[in-house]
């Protein structure tokens, strides 16, 4: 039997050289740019008085300790899995490698509209952020858009550029950021706090208290980009060893420094005062503990670096998005001129420029329809991708069990099956809990809800079409020789994958 079936090069060929980016990207520049995206000084301000404050109250600190736990299971067959896909487009090429071409770039349309979301949301946090800084230093109340405006100028610059330069800007960044809070904490826990240390973190009436669910849920937002960093697979140094490695640093990182300085914050006032503190005026817990123990000045830094800890959020994930943008360009899913990286940078300046055009018209619109910048705009934003990532994190851990589902290539049964399992598990649970919950994540309006579902039920169904009929394509073109022409079955699945 003789039979040749002719694939177009953009859907199962490696992409040409001049349409892969290049970088020498080591596990600590990932690690830096991860974390960066996860806004850890934003977290801290934003996310942990809202737990505190709707969610399990003093025990909110245990419930980034189970959302680590939960994402290193899913960290465990996400890794595995890297040496076999070959391509640097993060979920959608993990999915597309085990669930076929269809699903595979449904997931890419939803990951796309999640990141692009985010980022441009974060855009409604700076804004006001950099107001009050000026503030601060006695100079004039500005608009918020003027600022984002700024912040938007500088990012897509930095995007057009070599990828090791953001990952220099990031890294200076985040250690100023980290720097400052880790001096908080060590001032609070050396004091012992405000009458002794918290031990809500370990006592089990603490931790199933109030809502357990809420508060797991606004920890899950939390690490939101941590999974980032197998998009960087072609601007990796060794990416089969410095992805894996920089995925595990990251979620330590990210779940230590998170579970720490909440329990230290809630130290810092006493269990029940910080949860009242936190109800009340969440939007200066994080500053008023800060002037009670490093002075006005501690404070002050704070408020400075909550900004350039925004900036550093929306550049790591204008870097992410960017590169979806660009390995979907380069199997021609969007136009192939995005998949042609810089001739010297070697960065995705083409795709770059395109997510800053959609990022720039979604801030036009909010300054033209006068939205809130926090309390809509970012709101809604940030809604639409807890969502998207959840699910995108959920059909990724299903492609790792279907693809190890028969053969494990020498992994222990732990690593992908039992892990990624469990993992599996708590992502569901999460996902359950964020839709009973987003009617109240978005502003308590049930039909902003119901657009939210349905723009990523229609980012799916569009990018499952696309890869139908892509594939259809494929079965099309393919020809056959050889008894094959008398009929022999042939694999149209196996073909579209």
């Amino acid at each position: 039997m003789s039979e040749t079936i002719a694939v177009p090069e953009h859907l199962d060929d490696p992409a040409p050289p001049a349409r892969k980016l290049r970088g020498n990207l080591g596990v600590a520049a990932i690690v830096f740019m991860v974390v960066a995206a996860a806004a850890p000084l934003g977290v801290i301000g934003g996310v942990v008085p809202l737990g505190l404050a709707n969610g399990n109250g003093s025990g909110f600190p245990a419930t980034f300790i189970i959302s680590t736990v939960i994402l290193l299971l899913f960290s465990a067959g996400f890794t595995a899995m890297t040496p076999y896909v070959e391509d640097a487009g993060a979920f959608f090429s993990y999915v597309r490698r085990a669930l076929g071409f269809p699903t595979g770039m449904g997931i890419a349309f939803v990951a796309v509209l999640s990141y692009i979301a985010l980022e441009a949301g974060v855009y409604g946090l700076i804004g006001p952020a950099g107001t009050a800084v000026v503030e601060l230093f006695g100079g004039p109340s500005l608009p918020w858009w003027l600022f984002a405006a700024a912040a938007f100028a500088i990012i897509t610059y930095l995007g057009y550029r070599n990828i090791e330069l953001s990952s220099q800007v990031l890294a200076v960044l985040l250690t100023a950021e980290i720097a400052i809070v880790v001096v908080l904490d060590a001032v609070i826990v050396a004091q012992g706090g405000d009458h002794g240390l918290s031990t809500g973190i370990v006592n089990p009436g603490a931790i199933f208290s109030g809502s357990l669910g809420i508060g797991l849920l606004f920890a899950i937002i939390s690490y939101v980009g941590f999974e980032a960093t197998a998009i960087f697979r072609d601007e990796a140094r060794d990416p089969d060893r410095t992805i894996p490695r920089a995925t595990y640093v990251s979620l330590i990182l990210i779940g230590v420094f998170y579970a720490v300085t909440s329990w230290a914050l809630i130290s810092g006032w006493g269990d029940q005062q910080a949860v009242a503190r936190a109800t009340e005026s969440g939007d200066t817990f994080l500053g008023d503990t800060a002037r009670r123990y490093i002075g006005i000045v501690g404070a002050d830094i704070i408020s400075v670096l909550y900004f350039t800890s925004l900036f550093a959020c929306i550049l790591a994930f204008h870097n992410v998005v960017s590169r979806y943008v660009f390995a979907l360009s380069q199997r021609d899913i969007l136009p192939a001129s995005l998949s042609y990286p810089h001739p010297r940078h070697g960065s995705p300046h083409r795709a770059s420029l395109w997510v800053s055009a959609v990022v720039a018209v979604s801030i036009t619109a909010a300054v033209l329809f006068r939205l809130d910048p926090a309390g809509q705009f970012y709101t809604w934003f940030a809604g639409t991708t807890t969502v998207g990532i959840v699910v995108l994190l959920l059909a990724t851990t299903v492609a790792v069990i279907v693809f190890f589902g028969r053969d494990r290539r020498g992994y222990s049964l732990w690593r992908v099956r039992v892990a990624p399992a469990l993992g599996a598990l708590g992502l569901a649970l999460s996902l359950v809990l964020i839709l009973t919950n987003l009617k109240d994540l978005v502003g308590g309006s049930s039909v902003l809800a119901w657009v939210i579902l349905s723009l990523l039920v229609l980012a799916f169904a569009s990018g499952t079409a696309v890869g139908i009929r892509l594939g259809d394509k494929v079965i099309e073109s393919r020809t056959v020789a050889g008894d094959a022409a008398a009929g022999d079955p042939i694999d149209d699945e196996a073909v579209r994958s």
